[in-house]
């Protein structure tokens, strides 16, 4: 039975297998059919299955420094649904990506089905934060330096 703790826990479990860039930690957490969606030239497109979306985060994390945040999680049980607010460190390009994630959990399972990316800003390479304009991040508490040691050890120095 899926509970708002058990999904809240899913999540953070899967966000530290992406820090980690632990692929098998990420793949434990999706149905092996999982779908990632995200915004319009994007990652070239929605990820499908639990492997692919693992090993793009864990390529994310070797080639750009990538590190996330949870700054914000909601949980609803009764709907098999969740939503969070996160904070994307490209340590690398030295930017910060921020946005919302839909997910959707399989019942049965209580594994993670899909995940639908909105991003607070379309990708703009000239800024080296995109974010809400004019939201007080750092007065409302969210992370402002990447949470995680960087570079992790799959980055090619």
């Amino acid at each position: 039975m899926l509970t708002a703790e058990r999904m809240d826990a899913l999540i953070r479990r899967y966000f530290d297998g992406c820090n980690d860039a632990d692929v098998d930690g990420m793949i434990a957490c999706f149905t092996p059919d999982a779908v990632h969606y995200f915004p319009p030239g994007m990652y070239g497109g929605a990820w499908r299955g639990a492997r692919t979306i693992a090993e793009n985060w864990a390529h994310r994390v070797a080639t750009l420094g990538s590190a996330w945040t949870i700054d914000r999680l909601l949980a609803d049980p009764a709907s098999a649904q969740a939503v969070i607010e996160w904070s994307h460190f490209r340590t690398a390009e030295g930017t910060v990506l921020r946005g919302d994630e839909w997910y959707v959990f399989d019942e049965p399972s209580g594994l993670i089905a899909e995940i639908r990316a909105y991003y607070a800003s379309p990708v703009d390479p000239a800024r080296s934060e995109l974010a809400l304009d004019g939201f007080d991040y750092a007065g409302r508490g969210y992370p402002l330096t990447c949470p995680v040691p960087r570079p992790h050890p799959s980055q090619a120095r």
